[in-house]
């Protein structure tokens, strides 16, 4: 990290707050690449005064001219076409992958042996043994390192974690999760990696459960058996790289059973094959003293329900997490003008970066690389139950 910078003001002026300087190298141009850089160029403004200022200095991808135009367009000082070059860029100390599955483990075990802090997007790895190597690697080198889990940074998940910890929902009985797409229904959709059980790992269970899986562990805690089930609809696709027909090795959808360590149970389901769901995804927990429900397409609203409320009023309440006092809030805008999808990527970011030059705790707010390496133990059992079809006790 470089001395204390100021830095200059959406309004064009000079700000006299100072922060340490990161300089960030993100592998990946494509959606995360996007998503991430948007929050590493509005957290300044944002979240003021920043902890941290982030210098964007490269951005790597093996197309050089889509990098180089990538790079141009979001504002990196330069590119890579390797980023095993990149991390050999001493101006850079968080480095960020944002690229597919089956590039997370080898660049963010790189990444740590040569000191970089890192953030790396979900899932963690293809397969627990994969995710076990990051962590030890990071565990080794000492680095602070979080995984992209931006549900956590929901402020109404936050509001559902804090109100689930101060007891205000009593014991813990159910915790049901669906996040349920569409976009692969076509017949005609063609073969791409994240049907390719090498590249991907998992279909539907590492790209959409993955998510919901870490919302179980982080509002209830954690898990201890599975019992699941995986469908593929269209087993075959054509690959447009060969124009020949291509076995669809993932999942398309799977459910599961699961009982927490705590008592409580839940269920889980995932699937990109839900006709007219676009990016829905919903969870709701019920407790002694009340439930709770959030719906991401509604992200500043979680719906309350207290045991308490008199009778002739009791119901499910929408409440509008907006308010100053509300988690992230006071560094947004007044009550009632609602955040985005984008703005989380902020918040985890900021947070990031609050424990990178602070020296704290990912946990418990952010998710780290024991969270994804957890998380990627439950989705192998997940997918033995269904092969085997019986219960699966985790085990770390």
């Amino acid at each position: 990290m470089s001395e204390q910078v100021g830095f200059v003001t959406m309004a064009g002026q000079r700000a006299t707050s100072k922060a340490p300087e990161v300089g960030v190298g993100m592998l990946g141009y494509a959606f995360m690449g996007k998503a991430h850089t948007n929050a590493f160029k509005k957290l300044p403004y944002i979240v003021y005064p920043p902890p941290a200022i982030p210098r964007l200095v490269a951005i790597a991808g093996r197309n050089e001219e889509a990098v180089k135009e990538a790079a141009s367009r979001y504002g990196y000082e330069g590119y890579y076409t390797d980023w095993r070059q990149m991390l050999d860029d001493d101006r850079i100390q968080l480095f960020d992958n944002g690229g597919p599955n089956y590039a997370h483990a080898e660049p963010c075990i790189a990444a740590a042996q040569k000191g970089k802090h890192i953030l790396c997007e979900k899932p963690l790895a293809r397969n627990a043994q994969e995710a076990k190597a990051m962590l030890d690697a990071v565990n080794q080198a000492g680095v602070k390192a979080m995984v992209g889990f931006n549900y956590r940074f929901v402020p109404a998940v936050r509001l559902a974690y804090e109100m689930i910890k101060n007891g205000e929902l009593g014991e813990i009985y159910h915790f049901r999760a669906v996040y349920l797409q569409e976009w692969i229904t076509d017949p005609e959709f063609p073969y791409i990696w994240r049907l390719d059980k090498e590249l991907a790992g998992s279909g539907a269970l590492g790209d959409l459960g993955a998510h919901i899986i870490d919302l179980g562990r982080h509002l209830i805690g954690e898990v201890k058996s599975v019992m699941a089930m995986t469908r593929t609809f269209i087993p075959e696709r054509n690959d447009p790289e060969t124009g020949q027909r291509r076995k669809v090795e993932v999942d398309d959808a799977f459910e599961a059973v699961v009982e927490f360590e705590n008592g409580a149970v839940g269920t889980l389901e995932a699937s990109r094959f839900a006709t007219g769901r676009k990016n829905h995804q919903v969870f709701e927990i019920n407790g002694s003293k009340g439930s709770i429900r959030f719906n991401l397409e509604r992200l500043n609203e979680l719906e309350v329900y207290r045991t308490d409320a008199p009778k002739h009023t009791q119901g499910f309440t929408d409440v509008l997490v907006t308010e100053s006092y509300h988690p992230f809030w006071s560094n947004w805008w007044p009550h009632g003008h609602i955040i985005g999808w984008e703005h989380t990527f902020v918040h985890e970011i900021a947070h990031l970066l609050d424990c990178i030059v602070n020296d704290k705790d990912i946990a418990p707010y952010g998710a780290t690389f024991e969270d994804g390496y957890r998380n990627a133990v439950i989705c192998d059992a997940i997918l033995q139950s269904a092969e085997e079809g019986k219960r699966v006790e985790v085990t770390f």
